[in-house]
């Protein structure tokens, strides 16, 4: 099943036609896609029901984020073996975390803006809370998983890697519009392999990015174990899993966003686009 949002509704996506969660429910569920999310399992067995007489288009350019404002929203570090390497950084000994501000997130399509000079790009497999999750085994993790979207960790690096020698990453990572997600959430079922998806992101053209979930230090399972060790995670909420090599800091010499680029993220077969443009 795939949940996609539009004018902040939620809806149940099949192909390219939608049908509202809230309507097609009588109210039971919805428009809130956190109101759906809080409610996960109730959800998936009304779901496996609906009809899809009462659809109507899905249309991506319209589409906000399947998780328009998580209350929590994690990144990870140095998650791919290529990309610690490229990074010239010893393998970590624990997943490295930082925070995103939930007021970074977008949606699929649309302009990213430029406020420094040294805006990277970061493709992302998204993990997707379904049910509150605390102290959590890794054997039991992926039942606490609504779903999986595709992201990008926008990176304004200068921001990220202040101050000097004590940098805080999550104020570079935060500016409006850092956070794409979608167009979709697809749930763990309609993955071949949750566990081995393929990820990529080209900037105006170019293939930079060119990886698979498989080559993740920390997978998802041992992300959410280690979290729900040391907080609760609450459904809506999103772990972006980190990114592989062939950032914009990583080329020689770095190569960032310059305005009109366009970014097109991959991550399985959903496809995000946007265009960056220098802030005025």
């Amino acid at each position: 099943m795939r949940i996609g949002v539009t004018a902040g509704r939620a809806k149940i996506v099949t192909g390219d036609r939608a049908t509202d969660i809230a309507d097609a429910s009588g109210g039971r569920f919805g428009p809130d896609p956190l109101a759906v999310y809080d409610r996960w399992d109730e959800f998936l067995l009304w779901a496996g029901g609906v009809p899809a007489s009462d659809s109507e288009p899905f249309e991506v350019d319209k589409a906000d984020a399947p998780v328009p404002l998580p209350r929590q929203l994690f990144g990870i570090g140095l998650n791919y073996r290529a990309h610690q390497i490229e990074s010239g950084l010893p393998e970590p000994e624990f997943p490295l975390v930082f925070t995103k501000f939930p007021s970074s997130v977008t949606g699929p399509r649309g302009t990213i803006e430029l406020p420094t000079d040294q805006v990277d790009w970061e493709v992302e497999l998204a993990v997707v809370i379904g049910r509150r999750a605390h102290r959590v085994t890794a054997d039991r993790a992926w039942s606490f998983v609504a779903g999986l979207t595709a992201a990008q960790d926008i990176s304004a690096r200068d921001v990220q890697m202040r101050p000097s020698g004590t940098p805080q990453f999550s104020l570079g990572k935060s500016f409006p519009g850092f956070t794409p997600l979608g167009p979709v959430l697809v749930t763990t079922d309609e993955w071949e392999n949750p566990d081995a998806i393929a990820l990529s992101c080209e900037v105006s053209g170019q293939r930079m990015q060119a990886s698979n979930s498989s080559d993740l230090i920390f997978d998802v399972s041992t992300l959410i174990a280690y979290l729900s060790g040391i907080v609760t995670l609450l459904p809506g909420d999103v772990i972006l899993t980190g990114t592989p090599s062939g950032v914009g800091l990583g080329q020689q010499p770095p190569r960032y966003l310059t305005d009109g680029d366009e970014i097109v993220t991959r991550v399985g077969d959903l496809e995000m686009r946007h265009h960056a443009r220098n802030r005025r």
